[in-house]
């Protein structure tokens, strides 16, 4: 049985991963840290915290395993600083905090192309996050990499709902890794590779996920 941590659980993908894990037998309580109140559940533990300051002795930060569906865009953050502090710095705080109470598997939402070299900066932060994260010494560390995410957000992005439009009206044409990947798909994954917490590094491409989530 797992106490899982999920970070990000307001979010597209947070959000169906928190679905996911409140009916999953095999979690027996749920930790979703939040600047605003999620509505109350069964298994739910729900901190409402500010994230600039973490309370780093807090008993909630003792479970078993960790996701995190954490991230915005330059847009909302307001600069590439600030968007840094969400999508890397804020992560890597979490898994730190997780890991010297116990924590033995952290999976991560990543992007498809994420590498420290890029040069492109949104890869750069998600591949650097990987970089730091793997340095950590996690037992089981878990990297899912979505290229476009398909669901209904609450935010308003434009660009990318252009994007997944076309991409949709070219799926047949396209390889598989450039196809669009319903946001439940990605919260699956997690969810999966958090309770199996299967030793070693591993990372799933976007094309796998699209594949069914692998049978308990």
């Amino acid at each position: 049985m797992t106490r899982l941590m999920l970070l990000g659980a307001t979010g597209l993908v947070g959000q169906s991963a928190l679905q996911r894990a409140l009916a999953d037998e095999r979690v027996t309580q749920v930790v979703a840290p939040t600047r605003r109140a999620l509505p109350a559940q069964p298994k739910l533990l729900n901190p409402v915290l500010d994230f600039a300051e973490l309370p780093e002795d807090a008993p909630w930060w003792s479970v078993d395993a960790v996701v995190c569906a954490l991230g915005t865009t330059i847009k909302v953050a307001g600069s590439q600083a600030a968007f840094y502090r969400v999508d890397h710095d804020l992560p890597l705080q979490v898994a730190r905090l997780a890991l010297r109470q116990g924590a033995r598997a952290y999976a991560l939402n990543s992007a498809l192309g994420a590498s420290a070299d890029s040069r492109v900066f949104y890869s750069r932060t998600k591949g650097e996050l990987e970089r730091d994260l793997r340095s950590l010494g996690y037992a089981s560390l878990t990297f899912v990499r979505p290229g476009l995410i398909g669901g209904d957000r609450q935010e308003s992005r434009p660009a990318e709902r252009l994007a997944i439009a076309v991409t949709r009206g070219l799926e047949p044409l396209l390889p598989r890794r450039y196809r669009v990947v319903p946001a439940s798909q990605i919260a699956a994954h997690l969810l999966a590779a958090a309770v199996a917490a299967k030793p070693g590094v591993h990372v799933l491409e976007s094309e796998r996920l699209l594949d069914p989530v692998p049978v308990r």
